[in-house]
């Protein structure tokens, strides 16, 4: 993997790089493979080096679990606080963390380079806390325990539909460079709309419980959900580039 090399323009969110196909196949910005390195490190730990003591500790205190705001449990005061956003941290498995490494890499990326760093944590911040409280609004009582980057790659995925998807298609080298569009606007776009149908079959089959033989657990739709329409429709407070 090689990181973004230091543009010399004025203004590097306007630039023009007249340069196409020399763009590397893995060109992450550092905050992407920073989370993904955390990502990696944390399901190593679980699955290699701690004890199976610590691993259920460690999930039982990050994972998000509705239960927790329905009846009051001790010692669960923390977690109430942090775990709508540590879930997103946390895997289920290899596979799982696979699965949402490869699309964080590809959504995340566009994102960090229209936003910048700073705003990318506050984003991911904030997507993680919209995912799981959709989650929470259809799983209320539940033991039901959740984990994983999903809903929060999802909102990556929501906020690319806003600007990625330009009039000459999709450029993976200049897409974060498209002017952002309004709601109505994007929903007019082909690519969007097409974009937006797949999307939301597979997520309307993982519901009616076709996992696609991705994960042997459950696959938390509601999440996804929640993160993708957060994206949409949040991303122009995130985005320091004007609508054009």
């Amino acid at each position: 993997m090689t990181h973004e090399p230091d543009r010399q323009d004025p203004d590097p969110r306007y630039a023009e790089p007249d340069r196409p196909g020399h763009e590397p196949i893995f060109n992450i910005p550092n905050v992407v493979l920073a989370i993904l390195l955390v990502m990696v490190a944390i399901q190593v730990a679980l699955d290699s080096f701690l004890p199976e003591r610590a691993v259920l500790e460690i999930i039982l205190q990050g994972a998000f679990i509705p239960q927790r705001y329905s009846v009051l449990i001790s010692g669960q005061v923390g977690p109430y606080l942090w775990s709508p956003f540590t879930y997103s941290l946390l895997h289920g498995g290899y596979a799982h963390l696979a699965l949402n490494s490869f699309w964080l890499a590809a959504f995340g990326s566009i994102i960090a380079r229209r936003i910048g760093w700073v705003r990318f944590l506050v984003f991911w911040f904030a997507g993680a806390i919209a995912s799981a409280a959709l989650f929470l609004v259809f799983h209320w009582g539940d033991q039901s325990v959740m984990v994983g980057a999903s809903g929060v790659v999802s909102a990556l995925m929501g906020a690319a539909a806003r600007f990625a998807f330009g009039n000459s298609g999709f450029r993976r080298d200049r897409a974060h460079l498209n002017p952002r569009t309004s709601i109505v606007h994007s929903l007019s776009n082909r690519t969007v709309v097409a974009f937006l149908a797949v999307w939301f079959g597979i997520n309307l089959l993982t519901a009616v419980g076709f996992s696609f033989g991705m994960v042997d657990s459950a696959i938390a739709w509601e999440a996804h959900v929640g993160g993708f329409l957060f994206g949409f429709l949040a991303f122009s407070l995130f985005d320091p580039i004007d609508r054009r």
